[in-house]
């Protein structure tokens, strides 16, 4: 499972012009699983993004969490973060889980950030042609894999 993560002063994305999920200060968490992902990576993921301290202190430098600054979640599911560039021009989508793995653990994802975390989590719509908008906070742009927990 990868999950790209930008700190943002706000984000949204919309379906059909419709703005289905928005937030202000916090981050947007792009998701995306493979067919051997698992709870178990969900769970470590999760975790990793709740302690993440990467909000400005009163001296610029990152050390709050989205806690300490009152941040927000808005998660989007992006298979393509699997995309495999090695051959040709036109990139593989062989490693993204299929819809029947990937739905249900997109969602264990969401709804283990929401009950663990002390703020409402925002989503996309899993499978939908989405327009995300963004205001990068920084930038600041991190990836994380569960398959690289060292």
């Amino acid at each position: 499972m990868k999950i790209v993560i930008q700190r943002v002063s706000e984000a949204a994305v919309k379906i059909d012009d419709q703005i289905v999920g928005n937030i202000s200060k916090g981050m947007l968490i792009l998701v995306g699983i493979e067919h051997e992902d698992t709870n178990e990576d969900a769970d470590w993921l999760v975790q990793k993004v709740l302690g993440l301290r990467i909000f400005g202190d009163e001296e610029g430098k990152m050390n709050l969490s989205y806690e300490d600054v009152g941040g927000r979640f808005l998660v989007v599911s992006q298979f393509t973060l699997h995309a495999s560039t090695k051959k040709g021009n036109r990139p593989s989508y062989i490693q993204a889980a299929r819809p029947e793995v990937a739905i249900p653990l997109y969602n264990y994802f969401v709804r283990q950030l929401s009950n663990l975390s002390s703020s409402k989590v925002e989503t996309g719509e899993f499978g939908a042609d989405m327009k995300v908008s963004l205001v990068n906070d920084g930038p600041v742009t991190i990836i994380i894999d569960s398959k690289n927990k060292i």
